[in-house]
């Protein structure tokens, strides 16, 4: 269950932040929506971080847990993600695996960033608060930056929300506010312990986030509720892995339920802050460009 406790952390001062200051920090999935954020973030606080994913200098792969050990050698916290969704088959096991390598090598806390609504992710939770480990569990559903970074940019850029999603609401959350929920539990006292569930401040369908980005730009933004099984069909038909249509089909069938149609406290019990509205996110990705429709 959440902690429901409504406490505002009062700022440390430099002398107590800087002899609790951690070690190196290792940003797992550092190239993704939210541990690119995390990471940077870090940086910017002058926090040693060492950003793993396949692709960067600390080569780390889920595949390969052979490689785990020298990633995690002197790191003294770990940011958590597991790509691509803790509901895949096979996540609890590569948790448990992985939890257990980070404890041999010395790892204090670890921030996991888990989903919400997911029966699959809830086991990796209790996994990681089983391990002996100082640990901050960080839960959080549909993203913001869904529209603008991931799967839903084409669609929005083409003028149409073509999902199987009916009218059932979710509180969207902005990638910006997990990350400094995880920077926070990462480097500051009093997160230990704490199961944050972040959200949005509202309520939102997938047509009302149509409506609004067709505010901010100016330009015809629509959502089409289509039959499941159409859905599904074009993802096969565009290509997408195997596992990326499972995901997806579980997402939109099984998670997109209405379980997820309240808010929770989880930023402002880290931060002390209300969380971003997605208008403002909207406002500012138009702004950006990064709405302009495609030819």
């Amino acid at each position: 269950m959440v902690n429901s406790k409504a406490s505002i952390r009062p700022a440390a001062s430099d002398a107590s932040q800087a002899a609790k200051k951690p070690g190196l920090i290792l940003v797992i999935g550092g190239s993704g929506k939210t541990g690119r954020r995390v990471a940077e973030g870090l940086m910017r606080l002058g926090h040693a971080v060492r950003i793993a994913s396949r692709s960067a200098a600390a080569a780390f792969d889920w595949d390969k847990p052979a490689g785990w050990a020298a990633v995690l050698t002197g790191v003294s916290a770990v940011y958590l993600t597991f790509a691509p969704d803790l509901a895949i088959p096979g996540a609890g096991e590569a948790i448990t695996a992985f939890v257990a390598a980070a404890k041999s090598a010395g790892v204090r806390h670890i921030v996991l960033l888990s989903g919400r609504g997911e029966v699959e992710a809830q086991a990796s939770e209790r996994i990681v608060q089983d391990s002996g480990l100082d640990w901050t569990i960080v839960r959080a559903s549909w993203f913001n930056q869904n529209f603008t970074e991931g799967e839903f940019l084409p669609m929005v850029q083409a003028g149409e929300i073509a999902l199987p999603a009916g009218d059932v609401v979710e509180p969207f959350v902005d990638a910006n506010d997990i990350a400094d929920v995880a920077i926070a539990a990462l480097t500051e006292p009093g997160h230990a312990g704490e199961l944050y569930e972040v959200t949005g401040p509202r309520l939102l369908s997938f047509a009302d986030i149509a409506a609004e980005i067709s505010q901010v730009t100016g330009r015809s933004v629509r959502f089409v509720d289509i039959p499941h099984e159409v859905f599904i069909d074009g993802l096969v038909a565009a290509g997408l892995s195997e596992t990326m249509v499972w995901l997806l089909d579980y997402l939109l069938a099984t998670v997109l339920d209405g379980r997820n149609a309240r808010l929770g406290d989880g930023v402002q019990r880290a931060l002390g802050r209300p969380p971003a509205d997605f208008i403002d996110f909207a406002r500012d990705a138009a702004r950006s460009g990064a709405w302009s429709m495609a030819a």
